[in-house]
């Protein structure tokens, strides 16, 4: 192993190859400081001589050619007793069956390593350059049995990703295989030090750093194995070269425009008419919102005003460059404009309406023109505007007194409350507004639909509105990242989730049959989901694996706000022994916390206030029975909440019991539960959710709830979910 890894590549370039052989691939990792098996390489069978044999009973022929990925299959590797005949006799067979059909460079005599071949003893690694994330370092179980093991384990137990962008340390304790083989189990002692692991994974790391993506974009080890002697051993390689250039940054873009997008000054709107449609609806829907129609220029020829907004005829006709400017003319049109608006510096920032630009076919020459146009704006010292869309919904912005949403507002009203620390940003604009149509009480401080990410991106607006205080929880719904805006949205992400605040994805296209649906509808490619997942997670991302899922974790940390899930030990509470019974048995990874001598006391004065002593003992779960009244569920609230063996309370009402006041005009009264629940968790540091199990006729009373800040479920295991998916 004499060659190094500057020259493998630089043969492998000239030589026109985007593989390299499996012996250049272990010379690579050695190279990186990673074990693998003694090797010697022929030219041919001719070429074995006695002194090639490596030490030991058993010795591994295997063939050497670039464009063979899967030797096994071929009978390209085999182990035999080392002998030089035995060998020998494998040599002239491999070369028999192989070398006319593929390009044979070789054959390597390998050491055998002894390892068992079962679970825990063989991982699959794997350094991956994504387009969406960059440099990625996957851990998952090895072997030829891999793909089956691991389709057996529960998501998130099956693969571990790390980032060398990302990853401050590995974290390994879900990861089955990895577990297995670094803990002790049964008095057995563990198969490998956990360092030994970590600082292999490190060594690929740093390799990744050095050679992707210029060099390297793939090198896959299966199996990595441990040997008897308890060494981490590379036996297989297979690696892949670029075939074309890759970013290694983001893409730069005005985002300090970004603000005049989202708190415009001035803005103009483009396709409106007067017999109605959805220009005439995003104009009436800006004026509704507040903002000023003096500000406000409607592009159409034929009219002075229109809805007591000044019109002119066209783009150079407006008086003075405009912050904002919103498209809903026709897809064709579309580049015609913006080159309108580029060349003549009219807007420093566009909202595209309209769809059919990159999701239809046939449409790509006038995509070219756009992203020519943008492109030659971008070198410009104004570096052009910012574009959002094409095919979005629109965007609603409270700072900005603006809503673009072609939605009528009979049809999509929005809450007249104070406004909510919710950004929610979506690639579908659809999900987006039926998300939020399901929220009766919120009124988003942003709504903004993407569409097809034509040029800003998810991470462009997650990396801009982290630096925003009044956001306290980022809700992104999207379906394909831009080449490595993965990677930027993980970065904001991470700040996000370091100041407190929270982060919840929903993921689309997770699988073929999704990603081939959600390209058709935005034009992206959806990457690895596994992949995004375990980065996501990594950075603290809340992953939503329905869209139920994505609803509940938004209505529990907005109702949450900064009172943060510090701890696992959960006071559940009911009225009803089924419900007690549906908390326990949907834990999760929370545990029932034990009392308190004082808390015990506490309770058992409130059990004899309700005169309940008969009827209920101190335990968690704690079975009120329906016997319990308003005051009685307040006292026990107060009193579990200030054990400082309780993390967090899950408090289930089934409200049908006489003895609670939770219908009608009784439900607003001062002493009825819901009011001295909402009183009661005013200023209260932990958090305390409620679960309202009844029928429609118990709406209000859970909408009342929660428009008082306390997060509120209808079913005891929903809560549960949402509380796994938080932690």
């Amino acid at each position: 192993m004499t060659n190094t890894a500057p020259t493998i590549l630089a043969r492998a370039r000239a030589e026109q190859r985007h593989t390299l052989t499996e012996a250049e691939g272990l010379q690579i990792l050695a190279e990186a400081g990673v074990r693998v098996p003694q090797q010697v390489l022929l030219d041919g069978p001719a070429a074995l001589r006695a002194e090639h044999l490596p030490p030991g009973t058993k010795v591994v022929v295997k063939v050497v050619a670039h464009d063979i990925l899967h030797k096994t299959e071929l009978g390209g590797v085999k182990i035999v007793d080392n002998r030089l005949e035995a060998v020998a006799e494998v040599l002239a067979d491999m070369h028999a069956r192989l070398a006319p059909h593929y390009a044979v460079s070789g054959y390597s005599l390998n050491e055998c390593i002894e390892y068992e071949r079962a679970f825990g003893h063989e991982f699959l690694v794997g350094l991956r350059w994504t387009e969406d994330f960059g440099a990625t370092l996957s851990l998952a179980c090895g072997g030829v049995a891999a793909e089956y093991l691991a389709g057996q384990l529960r998501p998130g137990h099956e693969l571990s990703v790390f980032s060398p962008e990302l990853t401050a340390e590995f974290d390994l304790a879900s990861n089955a295989v990895a577990q297995f083989a670094t803990q002790p189990w049964r008095q057995q002692p563990a198969l490998l030090p956990e360092a030994s692991l970590r600082a292999l994974l490190d060594k690929l790391l740093t390799l990744a750093r050095q050679r992707m993506p210029a060099e390297l974009i793939e090198i896959e080890i299966n199996p990595l194995v441990i040997s008897r002697a308890g060494e981490l051993i590379a036996l297989d390689s297979v690696v892949r070269l670029p075939e074309r250039p890759y970013l290694t940054e983001p893409p730069q873009r005005p985002l300090h425009k970004l603000a005049k997008l989202l708190a415009p000054a001035s803005m103009a709107v483009m396709g409106v008419s007067e017999k109605g449609g959805p220009g005439r609806t995003i104009l009436q829907n800006i004026l509704a919102q507040g903002f000023d129609p003096a500000a406000l220029t409607v592009i159409k020829p034929g009219l002075a005003t229109l809805d007591g907004v000044a019109c002119v005829a066209d783009v150079s006709a407006l008086p003075a460059p405009v912050d904002l400017l919103v498209l809903i003319v026709p897809a064709a049109q579309v580049p015609a404009v913006l080159g309108e608006v580029i060349t003549q510096g009219k807007a420093q920032a566009v909202i595209v309406i309209p769809g059919g630009l990159e999701e239809k076919a046939g449409t790509e020459q006038l995509v070219a023109r756009m992203q020519q146009a943008l492109l030659a704006a971008r070198a410009s010292p104004d570096q052009g505007p910012l574009i959002n869309g094409g095919n979005c919904l629109g965007v609603r912005s409270l700072p900005g007194r603006f809503n673009t949403l072609f939605i009528p507002g009979e049809k999509l009203p929005f809450s007249a409350g104070p406004e909510s620390p919710l950004a929610l940003i979506s690639q579908s604009g659809a999900f987006a507004i039926t998300r939020l149509n399901q929220f009766h009480h919120v009124n988003p401080r942003y709504c903004i639909t993407l569409g097809n990410q034509s040029d800003l991106t998810v991470g462009d607006y997650l990396s801009q509105l982290q630096h925003d205080p009044a956001i306290e929880v980022f809700a992104v719904y999207v379906e394909g990242f831009k080449e490595l805006d993965g990677l930027k949205f993980l970065r904001a992400a991470r700040a996000i989730t370091a100041s407190g605040r929270k982060v919840i994805l929903y993921r689309a296209g997770r699988t073929q049959e999704g990603a081939q649906a959600s390209s058709s509808h935005t034009a992206s490619i959806a990457g690895n989901a596994a992949v995004t997942r375990e980065l996501a997670r990594g950075c603290g991302v809340m992953l939503a694996e329905t869209i139920t899922d994505f609803e509940a974790l938004i209505g529990l940390h907005l109702a949450l706000g900064r009172r943060a899930l510090r701890g696992r030990r959960l006071a559940a509470v009911s009225n009803a022994g089924f419900e007690c019974v549906s908390m326990a048995d949907n834990l999760g990874p929370f545990q029932l916390a034990h009392f308190s001598a004082a808390t015990e006391a506490r309770l058992k004065q409130v059990f004899a206030s309700e005169r309940l002593t008969e009827l209920v003992d101190v335990g968690n779960p704690l079975d009120l029975t329906p016997m319990c009244g308003d005051a009685g569920y307040e006292a026990v609230i107060a009193g579990v909440l200030a054990d400082p063996g309780v993390d967090l309370a899950l408090v289930g009402v089934v409200p049908l019991t006489p003895a609670l006041k939770t219908l009608g005009a009784a439900a607003l009264e001062p002493d009825a539960i819901a009011t001295r629940w909402i009183r009661l968790l005013q200023g209260q540091p932990k958090p305390c959710i409620a679960v309202i199990d009844g029928g429609s006729i118990y709406d209000e009373l859970a909408r009342l709830l929660e428009a008082g800040g306390v997060p509120t479920f209808r079913r005891a295991d929903r809560a549960l979910r949402a509380l796994r998916l938080s932690v």
